[in-house]
């Protein structure tokens, strides 16, 4: 590829990075296309739920644009949508399916899909619910982008009709997510927003372990958990954490934790952005094991894959300062 892009995209949210993983991946994959001389408009819709939440309001790496209605945003960047290079529609864009048959009907040079909730989307369309993506609509992209590799590619061609399905994992910017040099404060934490599917897990690799080590600092990150959940002493929340605030997050943890959703598991080859945030903080990883997991960052040299609490146990009880120290050298960048 030579020369510069235009490309346009049409995302969940870029300004709000609240109880949504889109945010960080799309500010991380256009600072490196910006880096690369290639020109992006991302385009948000505008819901009260972000507008509340906005900590990156005004993108200097890219045009940004706000929007209300389909009709006002594709007449005021129509011209725009018709001489870029690449028209791009991620996944949970709101009314995604109507603005993808109005896209197409445009006839842009090239309308692909970016999907970063592969697994989801797929599951989803098994059993009917096209909330943001219709089944019918695969076969019109030129490049389905997935978040997922591995067979779910091979997945999306035979079964689903897309013309070519390409793996694009979730990015980080290793010019901000480093190591810090933070004094560690945790000895196990988790980020993530709550979701019942991956609650079980967490409760398994994190809030037993913490029962059981009554001596370890644990800490949990994220909004939406529910006022019910029965959190030991030694568990320390925080219900919310701004990327700006992720690099030290991490640094100041003897392990982070990954865990994963139900219908990625199954699907397998998913790595989430937290797996990549947290590796270029340098700080070891602990994960919940899935297909393709070993073959993408190998068990025992890039994370340690934890099937229950005694695998977590083990590690943290077994793992001295000075092998830690390795590590973080080992995996943290530059």
């Amino acid at each position: 590829m030579t020369g510069s892009l235009d490309i346009v995209i049409f995302g969940l949210s870029l300004s709000s990075s609240w109880g949504n993983g889109h945010a960080t991946t799309f500010r991380a994959l256009l600072r490196g296309l910006a880096a690369e001389g290639h020109r992006v408009l991302f385009l948000e819709r505008d819901v009260p739920w972000y507008a509340a939440h906005r900590d990156l309001p005004e993108p200097d790496f890219c045009a940004f644009s706000l929007y209300r209605e389909l009709d006002s945003v594709l007449g005021d960047h129509r011209e725009r949508i018709l001489r870029a290079d690449a028209v791009i529609v991620g996944s949970y864009v709101p009314d995604g399916v109507a603005l993808i048959d109005r896209l197409a009907a445009l006839g842009p040079r090239r309308l692909c899909f970016y999907d970063i909730d592969t697994p989801v989307t797929l599951a989803r369309l098994e059993r009917g619910e096209e909330e943001f993506l219709a089944r019918r609509q695969i076969p019109l992209f030129d490049a389905y982008f997935s978040f997922s590799g591995g067979a779910v590619l091979d997945r999306l061609e035979a079964r689903f009709g897309a013309r070519k399905a390409l793996p694009l994992y979730c990015s980080v910017d290793a010019a901000r997510y480093r190591p810090t040099g933070d004094p560690l404060r945790w000895d196990l934490g988790y980020l993530g927003t709550y979701s019942p599917d991956r609650q079980p897990t967490l409760e398994r690799l994190l809030i037993e372990p913490a029962r059981r080590l009554p001596h370890r600092r644990f800490v949990v990150a994220g909004p939406q958990y529910p006022g019910d959940i029965d959190w030991p002493a030694n568990v320390e929340r925080i219900e919310h954490l701004g990327p700006a605030d992720h690099p030290a997050f991490y640094s100041r943890q003897r392990f982070t934790l990954n865990v994963t959703r139900a219908d990625m598991i199954a699907a397998g080859w998913s790595p989430s952005v937290r797996l990549f945030e947290a590796a270029a903080c340098g700080t070891p990883i602990v994960s919940d094991a899935w297909r393709g997991l070993d073959d993408l960052l190998p068990n025992g040299e890039a994370l340690i894959i934890a099937r229950d609490g005694d695998d977590v146990i083990r590690a943290l009880e077994t793992l001295d300062d000075a092998a830690l120290e390795r590590w973080r050298k080992r995996r943290g960048p530059g």
